[in-house]
């Protein structure tokens, strides 16, 4: 019973890892329809966000949080974020260089995957 308990905790915490990520990647995406003239408007990226919050907020009353998700948990978000970002600055290269986007989603995924223990030890 307390495998059972483990893997549907682990579950639970892969999934809001996920939905730190999407609601990284809508934030982001949010901010450069609204600052850059490139990018035009979606009404996609903020149903994703409302969607991708709520499902959030409910595995939280769902599910107790561990000790380390409130890091690993932003570290998900901020990679979504500069991961859109990088990707829309590879779209529109005249918007400026996606060097430092490319190389801070690299070190948090790196970290991200130590804290997780997939990568080294923890």
């Amino acid at each position: 019973m307390s495998n059972k308990m483990n893997r549907s905790q682990y579950t639970a915490e892969r999934k809001n890892l996920i939905l730190a990520f999407v609601v990284g990647m809508c934030g982001d995406a949010i901010l450069s329809s609204i600052t850059m003239s490139e990018v035009s408007f979606s009404i996609f990226p903020w149903i994703a966000l409302v969607l991708a919050v709520q499902a959030l907020y409910q595995e939280y009353l769902r599910h107790p949080v561990s000790e380390d998700f409130p890091m690993v948990g932003l570290a998900c978000f901020f990679v979504g974020a500069f991961g859109h970002s990088a990707f829309v600055k590879a779209q529109y290269p005249d918007s400026g260089s996606n060097f430092v986007a490319i190389i801070v989603v690299l070190l948090l995924m790196i970290w991200i995957a130590r804290k997780m223990g997939y990568w080294g030890k923890s």
